[in-house]
C-alpha cells in the first residue's frame, strides 16, 4: 500500500521547486506508480481536497482546532506565538509543535488510511459530535510522524502552497496517461473531481472515452459554466459579435437537476447534493425523469404572493434537512431554468447554445417549467434598452450569451458575459477584528481579498462592517471562529473559505495593502454561500477594473 509518507516527502520536493515543467513530472511520476484507488487519493490531497467534491462542508475541522489537538498531544505549546512567528505557514508550525514528542512515530499510514480517517471525521455527526471529530484527530496525528502530520494539517485546512493547481494537475495527469491535455480537461469537465478522472485514466487507459457519460452510474454533479464580467451590452456585442442572446440574470442560487427514472437529484454550485432541502424543485421537475435530462437553472425564494426575495432568504434552504415542510410554507421558492446539459442520458454539452435552448424550451413547456426572461437581441440599442428594463423590474442585470457557444464546465467561458450595473465583486473574508459597543462580542469588521492567482494565495484589497444585519453578524462570527487560525490585537485570521459579494463605489490606490489598491466604500450586498473560495474573483479582476474605472476628482 502507498505510504502517505512518501506523498509528504513528494509535497516537500514541490515546495521547493520552481519550475512548472518538472512539477508537472514529479507528480505525474508519483502518482504513476501508484495504483488507481491510491493515485486518485494523491491526486485529491494534492489539490487540496481531503474529501470528493460534493461532500459538503463535513470535516468542520479549523485550523484552531488543530493546533489544539497537536498541543494537547505534547502536553500544550504555552509558546504558540513564537511557533507561529518561526514558521513558514500552519503546517510547519504543527510539525514543530509534533516534533517535542519523545520520540517521532515511525511512518505506518498509507495514503488509503489517511483518507478513511477524514472520512471518518467527516461522517461524525449529532450529540458531543466536536468532541469526537477532536478525538478521531487527535487518534491520527498520534499516529501521523511529524512530517506527516504537516501534511494532514496542510491538506485539512486547504493550505498546501506548493504550486499544484488543478490545472498543473490536469496536465501531470495528462503526462501520466500519455494523453492530450485537452483531452484530460475535458475529462475533467464532465466528472468534476481530480480524483475520478485519475482513477479513470489508470483504469480505463487508452479506451476510455474523454466525456464518459455522467449518467452512467449514478447522478454526478457537473461543474457550472462560469461568465466573464462586461461594462454594457455594446461591449457584450463587441466581444461576442452580433449574434448573441440576452437573459435576465436572477438574484438567486444556481441549481444542476439531474431527472432520472430511478430519483430527481438536485446539486448546488459547489455539487453538494440538496435534494432533500427543496422538495418542491423535486416535484417541479419530476415530469422529466424519464427524458434522462440534466438542467441547469437558478432557485430564487419568493413570498406568498410570488415576488422575488433577496438572495440570502434562498440561501436559508440549503443543506436544510430538517422541519422542510414548515420552511417550504414559510420561507417558498421557485424554479427558473435556463439551459440543458443531458438528455436521454447523454450530454448535451458540446451542442451550440442556441441548440440547447431550443431543446430546453421543449421539455419546458409541457412540464410547467418557467424558463428566465430572454430575447435575441437585433441591435445593440433594442439589447440596451432588454437591460434597462431588466433592472427596472428588478433584476440584478443581464447574461449575454452567444448562440454557437458551448458549454464549458467550471471554466469561465469566452461564451458567456455577465453584466450588472452595481459595481460589485465576490471576495473572501480572510480575518475579521472583534466589535465594540453594540456590536461587542461580534466579529465584525472584515478584511476582504482577492484570489492572487501568481501567488495561489489571498490578497487583502480592503475591509468593510457594512451590510449585513444583527442575525447575520451572529451567524457569521460562529462560522468565522470555526475556521479560527491565529488570533492578535483583536483580529482573528481565518482560513479563507468564506466568500462575500462586495459593492464599492470605486478602486483607488492604497500604500496600506501589499497589491497597492483598496475598495472605496465597500459593503457587503450577499454572503455566498453557493461559492467556494476557488471562485472568487481574482487581483487581476479588481486591477483591471481599476485600471479602466474613470476615476473622480477628490
Amino acid at each position: 500500500m502507498a505510504s502517505f509518507y512518501d506523498f509528504a516527502l513528494v509535497c516537500q520536493a514541490l515546495e521547493q521547486t520552481q519550475s512548472r515543467n518538472q512539477m508537472v513530472e514529479l507528480v505525474a511520476d508519483f502518482l504513476s506508480r501508484l495504483d488507481a484507488g491510491e493515485a486518485a487519493i494523491a491526486a485529491r490531497f494534492m489539490v487540496g481536497q481531503p474529501l470528493a467534491p460534493g461532500a459538503g462542508e463535513r470535516l468542520q475541522v479549523s485550523g484552531s482546532a488543530l493546533w489544539k489537538v497537536a498541543s494537547a498531544i505534547v502536553g500544550g505549546a504555552d509558546d504558540a506565538e513564537d511557533i507561529f512567528a518561526a514558521a513558514v505557514d500552519f503546517g510547519e508550525a504543527i510539525e514543530t509543535v509534533l516534533r517535542r514528542r519523545p520520540e517521532d512515530p515511525s511512518p505506518t499510514l498509507s495514503l488509503a488510511e489517511v483518507a478513511r480517517r477524514f472520512d471518518e471525521i467527516a461522517a461524525i455527526e449529532g450529540r458531543n459530535s466536536r468532541r469526537r471529530k477532536l478525538g478521531a484527530l487527535g487518534d491520527l496525528l498520534r499516529l501521523s510522524s511529524a512530517l506527516e502530520g504537516r501534511y494532514v494539517a496542510k491538506i485539512l485546512v486547504h493550505e498546501l502552497r506548493h504550486g499544484v493547481s488543478e490545472g498543473l494537475m490536469l496536465e501531470a495527469l495528462a503526462r501520466m496517461a500519455g494523453r492530450p491535455a485537452d483531452e484530460v480537461r475535458r475529462l475533467h469537465m464532465a466528472q468534476g473531481d481530480v480524483g475520478r478522472v485519475t482513477r479513470i485514466l489508470r483504469e480505463g487507459g487508452a479506451s476510455v472515452s474523454p466525456m464518459e457519460t455522467v449518467a452512467a452510474d449514478r447522478p454526478r454533479a457537473l461543474k457550472p459554466m462560469l461568465a466573464q464580467p462586461a461594462r454594457n451590452v455594446a461591449d457584450a456585442f463587441a466581444i461576442l459579435g452580433p449574434h448573441i442572446a440576452l437573459e435576465h440574470k436572477l438574484d438567486g442560487a444556481r441549481v444542476q437537476i439531474h431527472c432520472r427514472s430511478d430519483a430527481v437529484r438536485i446539486f448546488s454550485r459547489r455539487m453538494n447534493d440538496i435534494t432533500l432541502s427543496l422538495p418542491e424543485v423535486v416535484q417541479a421537475t419530476s415530469a422529466l425523469a424519464h427524458r434522462g435530462a440534466i438542467l441547469d437553472g437558478e432557485v430564487i425564494a419568493i413570498d406568498r404572493e410570488g415576488r422575488p426575495r433577496a438572495f440570502q432568504e434562498v440561501m436559508r434552504r440549503f443543506g436544510r434537512r430538517r422541519e422542510i415542510d414548515r420552511l417550504s410554507a414559510e420561507q417558498p421558492v421557485a424554479l427558473y431554468v435556463f439551459d440543458l446539459l443531458g438528455l436521454n442520458g447523454e450530454l448535451t454539452i458540446d451542442l451550440p447554445y442556441q441548440e440547447r435552448y431550443a431543446a430546453l424550451g421543449e421539455l419546458a413547456g409541457p412540464a410547467g417549467l418557467a424558463l428566465a426572461g430572454r430575447i435575441v437581441p437585433a441591435s445593440a440599442d433594442e439589447g440596451e434598452r432588454f437591460y434597462e428594463a431588466a433592472l427596472a423590474a428588478g433584476f440584478e442585470g443581464v447574461m449575454a450569451k452567444e448562440l454557437s457557444s458551448r458549454y464549458t464546465p467550471g471554466v469561465r467561458g469566452s461564451g458567456w458575459l455577465k453584466i450588472k450595473r452595481a459595481d460589485t465583486l465576490d471576495l473572501v473574508i480572510v480575518a475579521a477584528d472583534w466589535g465594540y459597543g453594540r456590536r461587542k462580542g461580534w466579529l465584525s469588521n472584515y478584511h476582504l481579498a482577492a484570489r492572487d492567482e501568481a501567488q495561489g494565495s489571498f490578497a487583502a484589497v480592503g475591509k468593510t462592517f457594512k451590510g449585513l444585519t444583527d442575525e447575520e453578524f451572529r451567524d457569521l462570527t460562529e462560522r468565522l471562529l470555526a475556521l479560527r487560525r491565529d488570533e492578535a490585537h483583536g483580529t482573528v485570521f481565518v482560513k479563507p473559505e468564506i466568500v462575500v459579494e462586495v459593492a464599492y463605489s470605486d478602486i483607488q490606490r492604497s500604500p496600506s495593502y501589499p497589491c497597492g489598491m483598496t475598495l472605496r466604500f465597500a459593503r457587503i450586498v450577499g454572503i455566498r454561500n453557493d461559492k467556494s473560495q476557488e471562485e472568487a474573483d481574482t487581483l487581476a479582476t479588481v486591477t483591471e477594473r481599476f485600471e479602466r474605472q474613470v476615476l473622480r476628482p477628490a
